[in-house]
């Protein structure tokens, strides 16, 4: 697999908020309600700028992003998305042990995320526990968490 993951750039914003669109647009259950409400993607300007955001790119292209937000403790998975024709080979998952290495590298005990019911089984194949449930504006879904400890050596 010809991966590399970097910091995402200010000026790759709409192209990444596209690329999130597209992929959140492959869902027919969120369909109406982000077609009614476009303005709900968003990619904040500061989460470039700070550097939270990694691209990954696949054979040269931007595939998928991840956002890592820095917490009291524990790090916040703002998002994570792989474009379309892209799913199912790896790129996630590569997103997520790069997310889970800097929440390591900055001493946060976990990586918190909120998972629509289409991501659950993803973010559960890869460690992620259900710890609560909490309300977007999608409608209710599981909070889940991954603890960034190493695991011990033999």
């Amino acid at each position: 697999m010809n991966l590399t993951i970097r910091f995402g750039l200010p000026a790759e914003r709409a192209a990444l908020e596209e690329l999130q669109r597209r992929a959140s647009l492959m869902w027919a259950e969120y369909r109406a309600y982000l077609m009614a409400n476009p303005e709900v993607i968003e990619l904040p300007l500061a989460q470039l700028t700070q550097r939270h955001v990694r691209v990954a790119e696949w054979e040269g292209r931007v595939a998928g992003f991840a956002a890592l937000l820095p917490r009291d403790g524990f790090c916040e998975l703002d998002g994570l998305f792989v474009k379309p024709d892209l799913w199912n080979r790896g790129i996630g998952r590569a997103l997520i042990g790069d997310a889970l290495a800097i929440a390591r590298a900055t001493g946060a005990a976990a990586i918190e995320t909120v998972a629509n019911p289409r991501a659950e089984g993803f973010y559960g194949k890869l460690g992620f526990a259900v710890i609560g449930r909490t309300q977007t504006q999608f409608g209710a879904a599981n909070r889940m968490r991954l603890p960034c400890i190493e695991p011990a050596s033999s």
